[in-house]
């Protein structure tokens, strides 16, 4: 029986939502929604993008999806309208047509007018993204590269979490000898360079492009819209780096997310292992990293990065 009515709950739940959803579709219709401010938080895939997404997720403040977006956004500007050349939406894409679907997508399904997104190919559009929404506001979430790509290197393993889109490329992958056929996480300009490399250059590839990418379009957003925060310092003291950056995107940093912060780190999200530092050093995949660091010296001393 009481599964029974939990089925119940459920299936009231969904058509509440639908309904709820059907009504505010039918408000957009009379009146667009104006989009105040959006949160869109951009970094280098398993660099604690996540982490930050769901604590902003926590503001009452911010509209959110409780997920990621990569359907939405590629539905709007596939790659393959650019011949699979990279996940980068050019600023010249942006037009009132997609601000109107953006803003009526996210108040559809949040009821709010600023939200925060977050998607692992969002670093690459920044300049759209900006072009759509010129108040957004942007937070870019930076890692060392070491954890970084020990991380980035784990992903590339579980194809079936991070190559989801990746089943229509055109181009074969034989990454590692072929021990990865399907390519994760995202495409970056000059990705089929990589197609018979070995992982770990692969990962210090993606690094260097998403990072790069996003300290060049830094250059064109203002600087109270933008702020940047290490991951170290997240798990070092996570509620003063929390408290710093909800602060400087003009949120209210207040008890709820205060105390949510403060035991963020107990409950981590899609973490492969233990959180701690450097932590690749003693991994299975240490002599890997180990590797290709020099290749990263350049952009990881450009993100501030100043230890040797």
């Amino acid at each position: 029986m009481a599964d029974f009515w939990l089925k119940v709950d459920k299936t009231l739940r969904y058509h509440g939502r639908r309904l709820v959803h059907g009504m505010r579709g039918l408000r957009c219709n009379v009146s667009a929604p104006r989009v105040d401010r959006p949160v869109f938080i951009v970094g280098c895939s398993r660099a604690g993008t996540t982490l930050v997404y769901k604590a902003f997720s926590e503001s009452a403040e911010l509209g959110s999806l409780q997920r990621e977006t990569h359907d939405f956004w590629t539905d709007l500007h596939s790659p393959v309208e650019r011949d699979w050349d990279s996940h980068i939406i050019p600023a010249s894409s942006a037009s009132t047509n997609d601000r109107r679907q953006v803003a009526e997508y996210f108040y559809v399904h949040t009821g709010q007018l600023r939200f925060v997104d977050k998607n692992n190919q969002n670093g690459l559009c920044i300049a759209y993204l900006y072009k759509l929404f010129p108040n957004a506001h942007f937070i870019y979430v930076k890692r060392s590269p070491g954890d970084n790509i020990n991380s980035l290197i784990e992903g590339w393993g579980k194809a079936d979490e991070f190559a989801t889109w990746a089943d229509h490329l055109p181009e074969q992958v034989n990454v590692d000898d072929g021990r990865y056929k399907r390519w994760c996480f995202f495409l970056a300009p000059h990705w089929r360079d990589y197609l018979d490399a070995s992982v770990e250059q692969v990962c210090a590839y993606q690094y260097t492009a998403m990072n790069n990418a996003i300290l060049d379009a830094k250059a064109q957003i203002p600087e109270q819209q933008w702020s940047e925060v290490f991951y170290e310092q997240l798990v070092q003291d996570p509620v003063a780096g929390f408290g710093d950056v909800f602060t400087h995107a003009g949120l209210d940093f207040d008890a709820h997310l205060q105390a949510y912060c403060r035991d963020v780190l107990s409950t981590p999200f899609n973490a492969f292992s233990e959180i701690k530092l450097d932590k690749w050093k003693d991994g299975r995949n240490a002599e890997r990293v180990a590797r290709v660091l020099p290749q990263v010296a350049d952009v990881k001393k450009r993100m501030g990065y100043t230890e040797a």
